[in-house]
């Protein structure tokens, strides 16, 4: 989680000290529906690159999918804590299975 926690701090400081050429800088210009859009396109990439199994571009379409959620927390006012705290809850719920109701679909 260190370098995905880097290159949070990375993208928060581009958008307080804005850089001309940056990526991120653009991101943050273009606002919240470029973001977005890029969030799905790399999504929509990944899925490829998993469909094709070519583990090199899907480690590579993660990454870029990591980046732009992270460019997208950072809009949102999401910091890495917010989603850790998130995670550590869920984690330890695991082993703890809900029951599901079983229902009688024929009727």
């Amino acid at each position: 989680m260190q370098a995905f926690k880097d290159m949070y701090d990375v993208i928060v400081d581009r958008r307080a000290n804005p850089q001309e050429g940056s990526y991120t800088c653009y991101l943050f210009e273009k606002g919240l529906d470029k973001i977005l859009k890029k969030c799905g396109e790399e999504c929509t990439e990944m899925v490829i690159a998993a469909k094709n199994a070519d583990k090199e571009e899907l480690v590579n379409e993660i990454n870029d999918l990591l980046y732009h959620m992270e460019v997208l927390m950072a809009q949102c006012g999401v910091t890495v804590e917010d989603v850790e705290k998130v995670m550590e809850e869920r984690a330890a719920k695991i082993g703890n299975l809900k029951q599901f109701h079983v229902s009688d679909h024929n009727t």
